[in-house]
């Protein structure tokens, strides 16, 4: 049986990796990538379904990396994820929906968040 293909991508390697054991716990087939240009060579080598990304990243940061994908890829489900500041996590993630994000995650969240946020049909944390 195939698996869904995740690509986890955040500057944050403890993140990266904490979100790689859970979404391999939870039955995903899991990539990382540190930033959005790393992320995009990693797709055009080993295609995913679903990306989660940081929003603030070094180098190709969040809304990039959601344009570049939703423009070459706009069957690859999408979901932001941002703990900035208060004002930050809601104004960038909600800019995240509207440059094609599919759902948005508000660090830190719940496991059931993320289920929610996993399948199909828009989740807002």
């Amino acid at each position: 049986m195939d698996r869904t293909r995740v690509l986890v991508v955040d500057d944050h390697a403890d993140l990266r990796s904490s979100l790689k054991e859970l979404l391999e716990l939870l039955g995903y087939e899991v990539e990382t990538a540190r930033d959005g240009a790393a992320a995009l060579a990693l797709q055009d080598a080993k295609a995913v379904a679903i990306v989660i990304t940081d929003i603030f990243m070094p180098g190709t940061e969040g809304m990039e990396t959601i344009a570049k994908f939703k423009d070459r890829w706009p069957k690859v489900r999408v979901i932001a994820m941002s703990g900035g500041g208060e004002v930050a996590k809601k104004s960038y993630l909600q800019d995240a929906l509207h440059i094609g994000a599919d759902a948005i995650l508000t660090k830190p969240f719940t496991l059931q968040t993320l289920r929610n946020a996993l399948s199909p049909g828009e989740m807002i944390d």
